[in-house]
């Protein structure tokens, strides 16, 4: 018989959180500048996509992406402090789940932020993102990571990609316990297959296509155009994640 691998789109608005709900997707990871590599979104954005998964019928569907800042993943005091105070808001504004990670100056797993991250969370879903990737021990990481409340973790095994960190992601399979691993990092729609019989549990990507309505944002030298969620990409990515049990 076949199986359905869950299928986690980013999104960075609620158009995108309406293309991932009819394509099919299991959730959805919203974010703002995905350029960055995520941000977290505004608490109008968080209402306005938990009420449109509300309005669809689907529970579950909208996890927040709680990042201050761009860059890496290691943070101050203000900081951390900023990130609880995000994650609680996500969750008054109706988030099932929130995306969070944090790094020690040494490069591990900090333990303790994610303690308190899973804290202020209070019961919704948490994912640890891919700072777990670019720590100095991704294994180790994703090996400490059910004891502390944490539901998935999203990674690309400690590689650029997940093509590259493709038998790490299935080492990480094997020997995660009930941790979920959500593979993601340049996930092709062609890779699914491939990460399916690797053993993981879901698969990330943004599925992202460029708009240009508008025109450019300004003559001092802003952008042409902005990220759109591609409703032929997430329709491609759910049927390649139909796959056959071993």
């Amino acid at each position: 018989m076949p199986r359905t691998l869950p299928i986690e789109i980013a999104v960075q608005d609620v158009a995108g959180v309406r293309v991932a709900l009819a394509g099919g997707a299991a959730r959805v990871e919203l974010c703002q500048a995905l350029g960055l590599g995520g941000l977290t979104p505004s608490a109008g954005l968080i209402e306005a996509a938990a009420g449109a998964a509300r309005d669809a019928g689907v529970p579950g569907f909208v996890h927040v992406l709680v990042r201050p800042r761009g860059g890496g993943f290691v943070y101050d005091a203000d900081e951390l402090d900023t990130t609880v105070r995000d994650i609680r808001a996500a969750a008054a504004a109706g988030a099932d789940g929130i995306v969070v990670g944090a790094l020690t100056d040494a490069g591990a797993l900090d333990l303790e932020a994610v303690r308190r991250f899973v804290d202020a969370a209070a019961g919704l879903d948490v994912t640890v993102h891919r700072a777990v990737d670019a720590s100095s021990d991704p294994l180790g990481s994703v090996a400490a990571l059910h004891a502390l409340g944490a539901r998935r973790v999203l990674t690309s095994g400690g590689a650029a990609d997940c093509r590259a960190g493709l038998a790490t992601l299935a080492r990480m399979a094997v020997e995660s316990g009930p941790l979920e691993i959500m593979a993601g990092g340049g996930v092709r729609i062609g890779d699914i297959a491939d990460l399916a019989a690797a053993g993981v549990d879901a698969v990330h990507l943004s599925a992202r296509g460029t708009a240009s309505r508008g025109g450019p944002s300004g003559p001092g030298g802003g952008v042409d155009g902005f990220d759109v969620t591609e409703s032929g990409l997430v329709a491609a990515a759910v049927a390649a994640a139909v796959v056959a049990e071993a």
